[in-house]
């Protein structure tokens, strides 16, 4: 089957090389169309007033001049109309519970769906400055990717992934099908003269037992099923 790869940290992010290493070890056939330029918490939105310019990066490889979302339209209505799946990542940032609300990582495969066309987001958590391995987040990718081909799913209705942040030497996490998380994001700020400067810190958000965020923050792979 043909998958379209995008993302939101942009095309030359390490991310997406990862979700290309997945998806070619499963041998898949891929074309990336993603954004030329990062657009990180940009959410749903989509580009209708200016021109898209869009440049061929390679033979299967395309830049937009916009978001995740116009990368998935794009390719949907004329860079890659024959796909069967939409695969956006590896975001370098976690996308768990509300995240999915600001994220362009999501906003891409929800995109896909709204077209009833399947997709998965897969994002790895990130544990201060701490690098990521992106040799050992391909590997999981491939394996969460076989796994959730396999599974149903109905129309309007997508997956969406968020990988560990392990230890050097830690065993392979688990993959964990659960809930998205219902708490909303840390929310603190700092007085500074007449402006607010927000001081919330990601790792210390509030968890829903079992939900995606508390399963991700444990040291798992988090699943979660989510729809238009």
């Amino acid at each position: 089957m043909t998958l379209v790869l995008t993302n939101d940290d942009g095309i030359a992010a390490p991310g997406i090389r990862a979700l290309l290493a997945a998806a070619t070890a499963l041998g898949q056939k891929t074309v990336i169309i993603a954004p030329r330029h990062e657009q990180s918490g940009c959410g749903h939105q989509v580009t209708t007033r200016t021109p898209i310019q869009v440049e061929r990066w390679a033979e299967h490889e395309w830049a937009i001049a916009g978001t995740p979302a116009d990368c998935t339209r794009l390719a949907l209505t004329h860079l890659c109309p024959h796909a069967q799946w939409v695969l956006s990542g590896v975001n370098a940032g976690g996308n768990l519970g509300a995240d999915v609300y600001l994220s362009g990582t999501v906003a891409a495969v929800r995109e896909a769906a709204l077209h009833g066309l399947p997709g998965i987001a897969i994002s790895h958590y990130r544990q201060g400055k701490r690098p990521i391995d992106w040799e050992l987040a391909a590997h999981l990718t491939a394996k969460v990717l076989l796994m959730l081909y396999q599974q149903p799913l109905s129309p309007g209705r997508y997956w969406n992934v968020n990988l560990p942040h392990l230890e050097p030497g830690a065993k392979e996490p688990e993959i964990v099908l659960c809930r998205p998380c219902t708490q909303p994001l840390p929310v603190a700020y700092q007085l500074d003269g007449e402006a607010f400067i927000y001081t919330g810190e990601y790792g210390k958000r509030n968890r829903d037992p079992g939900g995606d965020v508390d399963t991700c923050f444990a040291g798992k792979i988090a699943v979660t099923q989510l729809a238009v």
